[in-house]
């Protein structure tokens, strides 16, 4: 046999700490097919500074989708389906880097996935800039090795093969064709080198994570041994592993042979069906001549070609919508006819490869009237890569390799849900069969219509009220989470466990929004002092800031009076443009200078927050510039007058000092204690002082000014006009 090995990789992420899916970072790769063995390589490492503490990065591996994690240990929907993820745990203690290997045998080819996060986030939210977060990278490997002339087992064929020895097994594949109902493997003839008992293990069918259901056989001595396997996959290749458990230099000589029982589906998936795609279903349609396909009803009132047939497969119109969104449309009615013979079969496409980002939801609707049986009951079942075709015999919604998802209606429960989360990239069957009460009723004649809704989303429900629902992107793979707010958990924003109430939320608002009016104090003493264009801008900033935390709440409490992008950029600059003025203002330059600084700094300023509306250099570098040349100005003044500037201790003691207090608490507030629990009572502070300390900070009137003297300047022009009166009579 030949091998060929193939390595594949991706460029490493930067771990973040986990408070909703998108701060997982996902890794995905594609395995050929005939692979028999496949090698994660995982290398995490952390930064050398002495912020970087141990930690411990969380893996998840997935077969067919992204893999279902849950860290934070929350609800998911009430009708969710979720299956625990492979995991495993890397630590970073003292070593800097951590490579760790895992290996998988006979993987199932597609898709897999790599989800590597860091442990819950702490909730601080913490400003960039004052504090530099140590980075943990991640990258993934992938080492395949695959056999490139695999034996091909023929069906109805016996083939003879030969294990050289334990440390060299046998791979062969069989193609299992669509519409087998079973498959039957047979080992036979099996013959040692050495004559001795022949003991030897089969595994078919391939390991996927987090579930693997291959299949083990172990033969021991000359007898035929066998397996029998219910719905394998269809249209694909199954594998099939052959061990020696004999002596290390001993070869094993077997015949294998594989037989399939396949399923006659019935007359309703017929090309006649596809004739009504754009045509009314009102109404019988007449059948082709010389064809014998049957409309819907005639269908399912004909018991012969039910008997003869073990399925009835209804064709279903995939229609694409958007990205992930996917809507599934019976040709057929909405409703579909389920009997006791023979399953009903709809056929869910998601095997396009970019399906398995969102969500599938299936829902089942009985109509009471048409069941003739008081006591009958609808089973289905969910199931991907083959159907179930034996929902009447044990009511067990399991395939060969896969575990389905099962579901039943009644006429005391009419409805049923179902919503398969990151469903894994295949062909999904959705099986129905009448189940009746023994001993009630002729059960051969009776039928039901269900009512079939199945459509893929990118959110159940698009997160709730309390949610956002968030398309991510991992190089050309789309998919989607939720990202919860208001206190509210969960995958799809469903856990109330932490939720905040309505009078929570009511009240968060009106703190940060109210807050606000503490800037009216401020205002009043800049207008009373004659500074006008500081009296603006702090309107400005009161104006935006309110309805900025109006419209920027987790909660139904929410109010947008424009653009959410646009209150925050105006939030942002009339915050920094105030500290700005200030400062200036209390340098008590020269008019023309000082209003020159003043549209110069604002313009600069909005540059600055267009580049980053969120960097510390953004708020501290006018804050310091502006300090700069107040310190210069005073210095300049102190120096004129030989004394110190201001002069007057009461100026100090009074106003700047409780100012200059204020103002350190505010940005202590503001860096260093606001998290996500608290932050609508610490932000609510740090706009009041923020406020307060520019009532304090700025500088009295002019001393040749008057108060309110500008109101007077409103008649000057009546004065000179009457004085001009005055002077001509005098000349005449």
């Amino acid at each position: 046999s030949l091998y060929v090995s193939e390595y594949f990789s991706q460029s490493a992420q930067k771990l973040s700490f986990y408070s909703w899916y998108g701060n997982a970072k996902l890794f995905h790769f594609h395995v050929p097919e005939d692979t028999v063995l496949l090698r994660w390589l995982l290398q995490a490492s952390r930064g050398k500074g002495p912020e970087c503490t141990s930690m411990e990065i969380t893996v998840h591996f997935r077969h067919g989708a992204p893999p279902v994690i849950n860290p934070l240990g929350t609800r998911f929907p009430a009708n969710a389906t979720v299956r625990p993820s492979y995991n495993i745990s890397i630590t970073l203690s003292s070593a800097v880097q951590n490579t760790t290997f895992v290996n998988v045998t006979t993987p199932a080819a597609g898709d897999w996935f790599i989800a590597a996060h860091l442990p819950e986030a702490a909730g601080r939210i913490e400003v960039k800039g004052f504090s530099t977060p140590c980075p943990y990278m991640f990258q993934a490997d992938m080492f395949v090795l695959r056999l490139t002339d695999m034996p091909v087992l023929e069906p109805g064929v016996p083939m003879p093969h030969t294990v050289v020895s334990p440390a060299k097994p046998l791979h062969v594949k069989v193609f299992v064709p669509k519409h087998a109902a079973g498959m039957r493997f047979q080992l036979r003839s099996c013959v040692t080198s050495e004559q001795r008992p022949c003991t030897v293990r089969v595994l078919l069918g391939s390991i996927t994570l987090p579930q693997s259901f291959q299949r083990i056989l172990t033969c021991t001595g000359n007898t035929n041994c066998s397996l029998a396997l219910d719905s394998p996959p269809w249209e694909k290749w199954l594998q099939i592993t052959v061990e020696s458990l004999g002596t290390a230099n001993a070869s094993v000589s077997v015949e294998m042979l594989a037989s399939f029982t396949v399923c006659r589906p019935g007359s309703t998936s017929s090309f006649l069906s596809f004739i009504s795609l754009n045509q009314s279903h009102a109404g019988a349609r007449p059948a082709a001549a010389g064809s014998s396909a049957l409309s819907a009803g005639e269908a399912s009132g004909n018991t012969s070609d039910q008997r003869s047939s073990c399925l009835q497969s209804q064709p279903v119109v995939r229609e694409d919508l958007d990205v992930v969104s996917v809507r599934y449309r019976l040709l057929n009615g909405p409703s579909v006819p389920v009997s006791s013979l023979s399953p009903t079969l709809l056929l869910l496409n998601l095997n396009t490869g970019m399906d398995s980002g969102g969500s599938l939801v299936v829902n089942l609707l009985l109509n009471k009237t048409s069941v003739s049986l008081a006591n009958a009951t609808v089973v289905a079942c969910v199931s991907a890569a083959s159907p179930v075709l034996s929902l009447n015999a044990t009511r067990n919604c399991s395939t060969a390799f896969s575990q389905g998802y099962p579901l039943s209606v009644s006429t005391s429960s009419v409805e049923a849900m179902l919503i398969v989360l990151y469903p894994q990239t295949d062909d999904w069957f959705l099986s129905l069969q009448l189940l009746c009460p023994q001993g009630q009723g002729d059960c051969t004649s009776a039928e039901a219509k269900v009512t079939v809704f199945a459509y893929l989303t990118p959110c159940f429900n698009d997160c709730g009220p309390y949610g956002q629902c968030s398309l991510l992107r991992r190089h050309g793979y789309l998919y989607a989470a939720c990202s919860c707010k208001a206190g509210w958990g969960g995958w799809s924003c469903t856990d109330d466990t932490k939720a905040q109430s309505i009078g929570a939320q009511n009240l968060a608002t009106l703190l940060l929004t109210l807050s606000n009016v503490m800037f009216l104090p401020a205002i009043a003493v800049a207008v009373y002092r004659y500074y006008l264009v500081e009296a603006s801008v702090y309107t400005y900033t009161m104006f935006f800031s309110t309805f900025y935390h109006a419209c920027d709440q987790p909660g139904v409490a929410v109010m947008c009076i424009m653009d959410y992008d646009t209150l925050q950029y105006c939030d942002f600059l009339g915050s920094v443009v105030s500290i700005w003025v200030t400062i200036l203002c209390m340098a008590r330059l020269k008019k023309i200078l000082k209003y020159v600084l003043f549209v110069l700094g604002t313009l600069l300023i909005a540059m600055s927050l267009q580049l980053d509306r969120r960097g510390v250099w953004n708020m501290m570098g006018p804050c310091l510039f502006a300090l700069v040349i107040m310190v210069t100005a005073w210095v300049h003044h102190g120096a004129k007058r030989r004394h110190c500037y201001p002069s007057s201790w009461k100026r100090w003691v009074f106003y700047l000092l409780p100012g200059i207090t204020l103002a350190f608490i505010a940005i202590s507030v503001y860096a260093f204690m606001e998290t996500n629990e608290n932050y609508y009572y610490t932000h609510s502070i740090w706009h009041v002082l923020v406020a307060c300390s520019v009532a304090f900070l700025l500088p009295p009137r002019d001393k040749h000014k008057k108060p309110w003297a500008w109101s007077q300047k409103l008649t000057c022009r009546y004065q000179i006009c009457q004085n001009d009166r005055e002077e001509l009579y005098a000349v005449t």
